[in-house]
């Protein structure tokens, strides 16, 4: 896929297969406010100016946080955005949206690699009796054979049964506190990021439903987004829980990560 090709952000507003609380749903629309604050612009760190760049596009929501959309309509809205040759960024919503949008990816992109940002694997084969659980997408996806290579960073609550899963399927884990560089710049192409905001300590985003405490700090997630080696060709940023945020702290550090990512997939 062109790196020139369009962006297209979608919301996707699901907290259906949360397993402790609800309140994701609400978070694209919490995302878009921080992008839009007047406290801050659309200037990347890189210098480009998104408020002036016309490759990408805020393309709407699939369904809304009172009739929240299925897998299968996530999956369908995906691959009809990326068969008229647009990337798409999702903004979550829960980690249960990674399956869906890599389903879509997986069938247009052969060979993936997915670089995971998160304080838990999820790993889980279930959670609770539910697969489709947001602790299960990297079960599914890896058993669905829709990544070549899986790399985790930042875990630090890892359970015995999700560290048997890791070495199941082969999945690269870095714990907080560990030395990501290396791993990092052996990333191949073609790359998806996967970024769940509790990989950050709680210190920098209050605003999630699963508090990890020992987690990364905002520069050091931003670090490892401008090392990738190359431009993801697709991403989502998920697990924001506005109904836990301090004065939208979170949110706007969301809205940050979404510039930043943006950015390095425009170069």
């Amino acid at each position: 896929m062109s790196p020139n090709s369009e962006i297209a952000v979608i919301g996707v507003p699901l907290d259906a297969n949360s397993s402790f609380l609800r309140g994701a749903a609400a978070a694209p629309e919490a995302i878009r406010a921080a992008l839009g604050c007047p406290s801050s612009n659309l200037c990347a760190e890189s210098g480009l100016d998104l408020g002036a760049d016309s490759r990408w596009r805020d393309a709407g929501d699939i369904g809304s946080a009172e009739r929240q959309p299925s897998a299968a309509m996530i999956e369908e809205h995906v691959r009809q955005l990326l068969g008229q040759g647009a990337r798409v960024v999702a903004l979550g919503g829960d980690h249960s949206i990674s399956h869906p949008l890599l389903r879509a990816h997986a069938a247009a992109s052969a060979g993936l690699s997915v670089l995971h940002l998160d304080a838990h694997p999820d790993l889980y084969d279930e959670l609770d009796g539910h697969r489709d659980s947001h602790a299960c997408p990297f079960a599914r996806i890896m058993e669905e054979g829709l990544a070549k290579r899986m790399v985790s960073v930042g875990i630090r609550a890892a359970t015995p049964h999700q560290r048997e899963q890791a070495t199941r399927f082969g999945v690269e884990t870095v714990a907080a506190g560990e030395d990501w560089r290396a791993v990092v710049a052996s990333l191949q192409p073609p790359l998806y990021l996967s970024l769940d905001l509790d990989v950050l300590d709680p210190a920098f985003a209050p605003g999630i439903s699963h508090y990890a405490p020992g987690g990364l700090a905002t520069r050091e997630v931003l670090d490892i987004l401008h090392r990738l080696p190359w431009p993801p060709l697709g991403a989502d940023l998920v697990e924001l829980n506005p109904e836990r945020d301090l004065h939208g702290m979170t949110a706007m550090v969301a809205a940050k990560l979404l510039k930043e990512i943006l950015a390095r997939m425009l170069g």
